[in-house]
């Protein structure tokens, strides 16, 4: 059977049933749970500071009013983080590569958003659509403008985060399987292949945790436009 690249990117299916979602709420199972050694837990102490450190992050850039989704939006980083950065191990299955999955998680959260500023501050909400000071004749055009920039949001997100978990999962496959192929013939080349492998595991590892920040981050910035 023949094999493209891109089935490593198809949901994996066990007597016709998706497993996407044992895959997704596998990471919960990876977070040590609450007993009684829950203050000296080295293990908890650990989660405890990086959940502090990305609630901080998050809340930054937001009021008072925005505190509210603190939950929300660390449980979405972490398990953002969690499932993107369990995605690299070999043969595993990354979730997040799937675009349905992704809007499924950014269209609700962005709607939920802008919802919010149409009930607390409609004016302001709906004044985002047309800046001060332009020009008459722009009026319409800039209103169009505006409103798709809003409307395309959600798809910018959910694009965002697929696009670059699955540009590095197809360059790690293509370079390993360019190392395997070369190793018979060209030892040197390989080595050098391999080394290159590993420099750019190393870098999608760091891009796995950057975009799961971009995606939250940006979700708290689209939150902040509407309170």
């Amino acid at each position: 059977m023949n094999l493209s690249f891109f089935d490593q990117f198809t949901s994996p299916c066990l007597l016709g049933i998706p497993l996407i979602l044992i895959s997704m709420l596998f990471p919960a199972l990876l977070l040590p749970s609450p007993d009684n050694r829950w203050i000296t837990n080295r293990l908890s102490t650990l989660q405890s500071w990086l959940l502090h450190l990305i609630t901080k992050q998050l809340m930054m850039p937001l009021n008072k009013k925005g505190h509210k989704w603190a939950l929300i939006l660390t449980s979405l980083m972490t398990f953002l983080l969690t499932i993107n950065l369990l995605g690299l191990l070999p043969y595993t299955f990354t979730p997040t590569t799937q675009l349905s999955m992704n809007m499924a998680l950014a269209f609700p959260l962005w709607l939920a958003t802008l919802l919010t500023g149409m009930r607390n501050q409609p004016s302001i909400s709906l004044g985002h659509l047309l800046p001060e000071g332009t020009p008459t004749l722009l009026i319409p055009a800039l209103i169009l403008i505006e409103t798709t920039s809003l409307l395309i949001r959600p798809l910018a997100l959910g694009v965002r985060l697929t696009a670059n978990l699955t540009a590095g999962h197809l360059l790690i496959q293509l370079i390993s399987t360019a190392s395997i192929a070369l190793l018979p013939t060209i030892p040197t080349v390989s080595i050098l292949t391999t080394t290159i492998l590993l420099l750019l595991t190393l870098l999608e590892v760091a891009v796995a945790m950057i975009q799961a920040y971009v995606f939250v981050l940006l979700l708290s910035l689209y939150l902040q436009e509407n309170i």
